[in-house]
Order: C-alpha cells, then structure tokens, then sequence
C-alpha cells in the first residue's frame, strides 16, 4: 500500500540538493533543505520550503552529522529522507536510525545497502550467481601478508580498492610485490577517513576495459527493471569525467547479457529502490566482469533519463512511497498498468568542476556571472548563479551539462556549442579539458578506455 509522502528532508547540498527538490515539487511535496553555515546562501536553501542549519562548514560537522540530521527531520515532521549521492548516501546506520524514529529512508532496505554496498559481499553473490567476477578476493583484507598471498596467487598487476565504498578512494594499481606494503598502507589510511573502514579487496588489474553501468530498479511487489546502460569510461584517477549512453561500439549480445546480469543480481536479493551494477569490459577479450552495486542514486542518472524520458528520481521516490515500479522492459509484463520502456537518441554528460583544467586544483570563489546554455536538447543541472560564493570545504562538482540528440555526432557538437555558450565569470572550470577530450579523435571514434586521460594529451 502506497502512501502520499507530505514532506521530505534532503540530505544534501549543490545540484543534486536541486535537482532533488524540483522533483519533489512537482509531486506536490514540500521541502526541507538541510545546510552547513558555508551554505547559507546557497540555491537548495533558496529554492527549499524551509530549511534548518545543521551545523558548521566541515562536512563531518553538518552533512554528515547525522544526530543534527535527524534532529531537523524530527523537528521539520519530515516524512521521509533523500540522501542524494555521497555523503550519508549509502550510510546503512543512517537508514537504520531514521526508520527508527519513524522517518523514511528514500533508498533501498538496511539489508540490502549492508549487503549489495560491500564490494566484497556483492561480490560473493555474483560469483553464486555465475555472473563472471575478476580473479580476486572476495573478502576485505586487513593486513599486507593477506594481500600479498592474494596478489602472489592472482599474479601482478593488481588493484587495491575500498570494500566500503567507491569514488575512487583508496584505489592503488600494484605493479610489482616490492610495491604491495607501502600501497597497502596508503590504500588503507585514505579508505580508513573517507569511509570508517580499513578492509581492503585486491583483484587482478586489467589494463585496457571500458567502465559500463546498469540503472536498475526494483519496487516492493517483486517488480524488477533495467533502464538500459551507460558508459563511464572517461576518467580521471578514477573519477568520471563524461558520461553517455549508448556505449559506442559495445557488441549488442554482450550489452544484452550485461544487462540480464544486473536484473539477475537486483532479483536475487529483493532490492527495493533504484541502484546501479557496475561491470568491465575487458577491451582484449570482449569480455565482461562484475565489480561494484551502488545502492543510491548516481551522478550520472540524467543521461538515463534523458534516453528513456523517465524521472528517475520521481519513481525512486514513489517507491519509497510504496508504489509499484511504473516501467518494464517487456511488452508482456504481468502487470498491465507498467509502462515498456523505450530507448531513443544518444545523451553525454560532462561534468563541470571549478578547479584548474591541468592541476586539478581547486577554484573556488565568487561567481561573478554565471549563463546557463539552452536550446533543444540541453539540460543544465547547476547550483550556481550570479553572485554566488562556491566555498573551499566540499567537492568541486559545481554542475552537470548534459546534452540529447537523435545520433551520437550530433550529441558531440550540440555539447561543445552548449559549452561555449556557459558562463562562469569569476572562477577557473574544467571546460578548457572537457572542450580537448569532445574534439579528440580518439572519442569521437570511440577508440577509448578507462586509462585513456593518462596518456592524453593537448
């Protein structure tokens, strides 16, 4: 039985912050928007029907402070929390507390984030499955000697990564055992601070892959649904920098079985909310492995959106609500009312970040301009506008410009023309780097791979 959520606290900042509350209006829901004193001026807080400080600039000291999270939750009467993506987004403790003190959590069930947010544990019910897994471990590591017994077994290069969590924290590719200890020790100190736990996984590291995602879906009544795939294979020391969907030139049988890999890991566990199964494709043998679930919503989800025409965030929040899944991926769906989704046109996203194109470092600052581009097709999700100060405590990421078109080369030039048109007088961007990879030969062929930006230059 679905209910009708009356107000929602996000649990967030910036564009998803925005982009999150926009959706909850349109669903007639009011608004709480939590902020940091740095954020009090900020869009989400604008934009928001009511907002609460939650604390000081640091984010361990308000957005991720969840006894000042919930405190607004309670006092606000929220019925539910979106966490957005990053910070307490994939926090199983934090869903656990807010269920406690009656507040929903717009994210799948406690036992589900435990189990699918864990590399090492998805990994083990991939592997149940038969859905192909890089040799490895599948258990977190705590100490050099398990390491290097893994690694010597496995046979160098390998890759250290967080069992916790993601965005590239804590990854060390390990080129030769006299390498192990110190990127072990490293490994462990960075995943340690960003996500609370030490373990480690080590696998083998394949050189030349291609990063592809599934979104997926699952509701409350069995239902289970893939919304097609997406390809994250522009990255920078692990962090995407562009992303679009379809992948070009990935062979349409083994898309397919890519696909049928995630709905079968999705069903197995009775996910409930929308998630994303990530998986390689090994660009040497045409094959592809499992590696991660993320059990939230992505950075990347409006180019899904915007090749489907489905909210993403409107049905993870109706989900939530307890409603049925609306879409299929079948015309025969045992439920009549479940709409079959579609899959028009190619879409990219690039990702705007106020730093400096080749140091990486950070630009903050008052943005004294700021023009968002239009025309058919363009969709720009920002938190800026003229006047704004971007603070140093948090993530560069200051907005996402994402781009439809009916083929793959038209999508590429309405890009580069929507970035020439942005504004952001005041600050340094990426949009220099964005400009070079979109007008690089090697992309626009689609002769690409995770390790292309570490050798590209202009």
């Amino acid at each position: 039985m679905s209910i009708k959520f009356k107000k929602i606290l996000i649990a967030n900042r910036g564009e998803i912050a925005v982009r999150v509350i926009r959706a909850c209006h349109e669903l007639g829901i009011n608004t709480v928007a939590v902020h940091s004193q740095a954020d009090r001026e900020a869009l989400h807080v604008k934009l928001a029907t009511e907002s609460v400080c939650i604390g000081p600039n640091a984010a361990k000291d308000s957005y991720l402070n969840v006894a000042s999270i919930m405190a607004a939750a309670v006092a606000t009467q929220a019925d539910a929390i979106h966490p957005g993506y990053g910070f307490l987004s994939e926090n199983a403790s934090f869903a656990e507390i807010a269920a406690s003190c009656g507040v929903v959590f717009i994210g799948p069930e406690v036992g589900n984030m435990r189990m699918m947010g864990d590399k090492g544990q998805a990994r083990q019910v991939a592997e149940r499955l038969g859905i192909p897994t890089i040799t490895g471990t599948s258990k977190g590591l705590h100490s050099v000697a398990e390491a290097r017994e893994i690694a010597d077994a496995t046979g160098y290069p390998v890759l250290l990564k967080s069992c916790a969590g993601g965005g590239g924290r804590g990854m060390k590719i390990v080129n030769s055992p006299d390498e192990l200890e110190g990127a072990f020790t490293t490994a462990r100190l960075e995943v340690e601070a960003a996500f609370g736990d030490p373990s480690l996984i080590v696998e083998k590291y394949l050189r030349r892959v291609r990063h592809i995602e599934v979104q997926v879906a699952g509701d409350n009544f069995g239902n289970y649904a893939h919304f097609g795939i997406r390809d994250c294979s522009i990255q920078r020391r692990y962090q995407k920098v562009i992303e679009e969907s379809p992948s070009i030139g990935l062979d349409p049988r083994l898309k397919d079985q890519i696909q049928q890999a995630a709905l079968k890991l999705v069903s197995s566990v009775n996910y409930k909310s929308l998630g994303t199964v990530e998986f390689l494709v090994d660009l040497e043998d045409n094959k592809f492995y499992f590696i991660e679930m993320n059990t939230r919503l992505q950075v990347e989800h409006p180019v899904t959106e915007m090749v489907t025409g489905i909210d993403l965030v409107k049905e993870q929040i109706n989900i939530a609500a307890g409603a049925k899944l609306t879409y299929g991926n079948e015309a025969n769906e045992p439920e009549p009312d479940r709409q079959v989704i579609r899959f028009q046109g190619h879409c990219i996203e690039v990702r705007l970040n106020a730093e400096n194109s080749r140091t990486m470092m950070p630009s903050p600052g008052l943005v004294e301009n700021y023009h968002a581009p239009q025309g058919f097709g363009v969709r720009m999700e920002s938190a800026l506008y003229s006047g704004y100060r971007i603070p140093p405590f948090y993530d560069s990421m200051i907005g996402k410009l994402i781009c439809y078109a009916s083929t793959r080369e038209e999508c590429i030039q309405k890009v580069l023309v929507a970035l020439e048109e942005l504004i952001t007088e005041g600050i340094e961007t990426n949009i220099p780097l964005l400009q070079a990879i979109l007008t690089s030969q090697n992309f626009v062929s689609g002769d690409f791979h995770t390790k292309f930006l570490d050798t590209f230059k202009w």
